[in-house]
């Protein structure tokens, strides 16, 4: 990538806008009807944590699953955080800033990301968005042709590795019909977007011979702050093949996403005007462009009944993707002047790939009774080109901000991670399971720096970590409407190839002395449902303690440095329900109480120079501080009525409420607690028998709520705050033809 691009943003070719013409032209025909929206089922499907379909109610763990429906009705499908408060334990902050990677942490692991999502494993349809060094992003995921979002929330499965906090994975829905669909979304401050989806069945039966989906988006935001004004052209293929025993499925999808930068508020600056923007972000022009293409191939085989050993199907997911990303800084010229200082310009372009492999073995044992095993192993890698530039040329009047200058960083980081897993749950007493698993993998740092010029030493180097984490459960299933477990699992966390690449005390070198964090949870829980009352609710006790818990040493000039911080505590409650009262009425709720506090003290330090000639530029972080960037209560609460018989009309009201936030590991300052509502009505015209509209009209914030949507957690500059959207509408409308 060029780190010169200009931030200039631009609009779809006119080759691109003759070729959406071509395919919504071509959803035109009129064949089959086309179904009313599906109800949402009380006890859905889901894959995740397991290995093969499983109910949620019967997993011996809190999974949380958000719909389709219930994505289509959060706002216009952008962002993970327009419908994730639904689901307890999960925070996806807010932050109004398409420059930055949606902040995310369950049960407060990965709150302290201030770059990319750690701590979670992220994937769609299989395929990983997390790195093999844990970092992860979301902004390739395709909402709207999602048909759920599954939430496993904790280290309660062998099948995935490097997360503490579990695993958010995105399925995408299957093609059962033949139909084009051409959305418009038109909103607050600016905001519009465009989408066309067509898919078609091919063979004679559903699930049996070729499919194929193909989904395309063009997203733009002016922002409600100055100089935040964003861009997302999205793309999705999905090529599928059926037959009697085997399911192929390719997945292709890129994006390119430039956006402004409006940086972070300082607590003088957000008190005085919450919606203002930071003059160095104007100054330095900041922003980033980030572009990405990946495609993944999955193969599925299901054997023979009376197969030797039980063995009841294999699959295999290979995926290879490019990211390139650039971002302009607000980093101040005097601050770059040392050959050390990485500048203010990040360039750089990653190729990853890997491949997973599993096969499912299947019994019936006596007393109606049956066993079930999932093992396999998987292989990651990632190998990226790292630049950093000065962000300004020439000096004096002549000077230029916020364009790529001289070069000050050049090197090469390869990241491979290898494991082994297997996983298996019995009945070995008429109604009671015993689940137990085992993953055992390694993964393998390698830098080469090819910039070391005068006192910018060699930062080269290279470490491996190897770990062995171990998940059991035991779980009762003697009543129809209940499901009682407990669960206990350990957690794996490497540095990410940013935290290794700087030594805490400024010398040149890797940052050899940074550990893995290692975490064990336990938990207890129950779930109820009463499906002739339309009744559904769950509730999870867990606790959680991690040993060299990675946090900031240093975070000054736009580099920032990491350090082991001790052993850490995690611990809460989480609640979710709901109940469809009448058909005409619904409600849903979820709650969370989380404690998340640091057990030992540690040094971190408040200025550069950092050391033992500058004590003053140093703190203590007291044990029993909270956890930057968590908040000890969350809240989310529905109500949706329907007046007509058509129920084709549907009106609702939604809360959400968050407890205060520390912004950084001192706990100096805090971000309030907050509570928002939102408006929404949706409504259905059937335009024959094979057509119909759908429409979407939301008002979020209500009250015009001044708060802080998002925390930078541990911000150099004291700029932590990002502000919440203030009231803003949508409408959206979606036109759906079968052909």
């Amino acid at each position: 990538m060029n780190p010169t691009r200009s931030s200039r943003f631009t609009r779809p070719s006119p080759v691109a806008a003759a070729a959406l013409a071509v395919l919504a032209a071509s959803a035109v025909a009129q064949q089959p009807p086309v179904p009313e929206p599906a109800a949402t089922t009380l006890a859905p499907v889901v894959v995740t944590g397991s290995g093969f379909e499983q109910r949620a109610f019967e997993t011996p763990y809190s999974i949380g699953i958000v719909d389709q429906e219930e994505l289509r009705r959060a706002g216009p499908m952008v962002n993970l955080s327009e419908a994730m408060a639904r689901v307890p334990g999960l925070t996806v902050a807010s932050r109004n800033n398409y420059a930055q990677d949606l902040q995310i942490n369950s049960r407060g692991y990965g709150a302290r990301a201030s770059f990319g999502v750690r701590g979670i494993r992220l994937y769609s349809d299989g395929v990983p968005a997390t790195g093999p060094d844990g970092q992860g992003q979301v902004s390739h995921f395709d909402l709207a042709g999602a048909q759920r979002i599954e939430v496993l929330r904790g280290p309660f499965s062998a099948l995935y590795g490097n997360s503490s906090g579990g695993v958010i994975a995105l399925v995408s829905a299957p093609v059962r019909e033949r139909y084009g669909e051409l959305g418009v979304d038109v909103g607050s401050f600016g905001l519009r977007q465009g989408r066309v989806t067509v898919q078609a069945p091919f063979g004679e039966a559903p699930g049996k011979g070729f499919d194929l989906r193909f989904g395309a988006s063009y997203f733009e935001s002016d922002g409600f702050r100055p100089h935040s004004s964003t861009e997302r052209t999205l793309g999705n293929l999905r090529l599928g093949w059926g037959g009697e025993r085997d399911t192929v499925i390719v997945a292709i999808n890129a994006v390119d996403q430039p956006a402004e930068d409006p940086l972070g508020l300082t607590r003088e600056q957000f008190n005085a005007d919450a919606r203002q923007t930071a003059a160095v972000a104007t100054q330095f022009n900041t922003r980033k462009t980030v572009d990405q293409q990946q495609a993944g191939i999955t193969w599925r085989h299901r054997f023979a009944e009376g197969t030797a050993f039980g063995l009841a199907e294999s699959a295999v997911s290979s995926y290879y993707g490019q990211r390139s990303v650039t971002q302009w800084q607000a980093i101040p010229v005097a601050v770059q002047t040392p050959i050390t200082q990485p500048g203010g310009v990040i360039d750089f372009a990653r190729d990853y790939a890997g491949v997973d492999a599993r096969l499912v073995w299947r019994w019936a044992l006596g007393g109606d009774r049956a066993a079930q095993l999932v093992a396999g192993g998987a292989y990651e890698t990632a190998s990226e080109d790292r630049f950093g530039y000065l962000n300004f040329i020439g000096t004096g009047a002549g000077q230029q901000l916020g364009v790529a200058g001289a070069q000050r960083r050049n090197e090469k980081n390869e990241v491979r991670t290898a494991d082994g897993y297997a996983q298996g749950e019995i009945e070995f007493v008429k109604h009671w399971i015993a689940t137990l698993g085992v993953r055992s993998g390694s993964v393998r740092f390698e830098s080469q720096d090819r910039f070391i010029s005068g006192a910018n030493g060699d930062d080269s180097g290279a470490l491996k970590f190897s770990y062995t984490n171990p998940v059991a459960a035991i779980q009762y299933r003697g009543l129809p409407d209940w499901n009682f477990y407990a669960s206990a699992g350990k957690g794996f966390e490497s540095p990410t190839s940013n935290e290794l690449a700087y030594r805490a005390d400024g010398g040149a070198g890797f940052n050899a002395a940074l550990r893995p964090q290692t975490s064990r949870s336990v938990e207890l829980g129950a779930k109820w449902r009463d499906e002739a009352r339309g009744l559904n609710a769950e509730a999870a006790v867990f606790d959680a303690s991690t040993s060299n818990e990675i946090g900031t040493a240093t975070n000054a000039g736009g580099r920032s440095t990491f350090q082991n911080v001790g052993s850490t505590t995690r611990r809460g409650v989480e609640l979710a329900g709901g109940w469809q009262v009448r058909p005409s009425l619904r409600l849903a709720a979820a709650f969370t109480v989380l404690h998340a506090t640091y057990d030992d003290s540690f040094v971190t330090c408040t200025a550069a120079p950092c050391n033992a000639a500058n004590p003053g530029n140093s703190a203590v972080v007291p044990a029993g501080n909270r956890i930057a960037g968590t908040s000890p209560r969350s809240a989310f609460a529905e109500v949706a009525w329907k007046p007509y018989a058509s129920m084709r009309t549907e009106f609702a009201a939604e809360w959400r409420a968050m407890d205060r936030i520390a912004v950084n590991d001192r706990n100096t300052d805090f971000a309030n607690g907050w509570s928002t509502w939102a408006l929404r009505a949706t409504h259905t015209i059937p335009l024959g028998a094979d057509s119909r509209i759908d429409a979407l009209l939301r008002v979020d914030n209500v009250f015009d709520k001044t708060y802080a949507g998002s925390v930078i957690v541990n911000e150099g500059n004291a700029r932590f705050f990002e502000t919440g959207m203030p009231r803003n509408w949508l409408l959206g409308v979606k036109w759906r033809q079968a052909f």
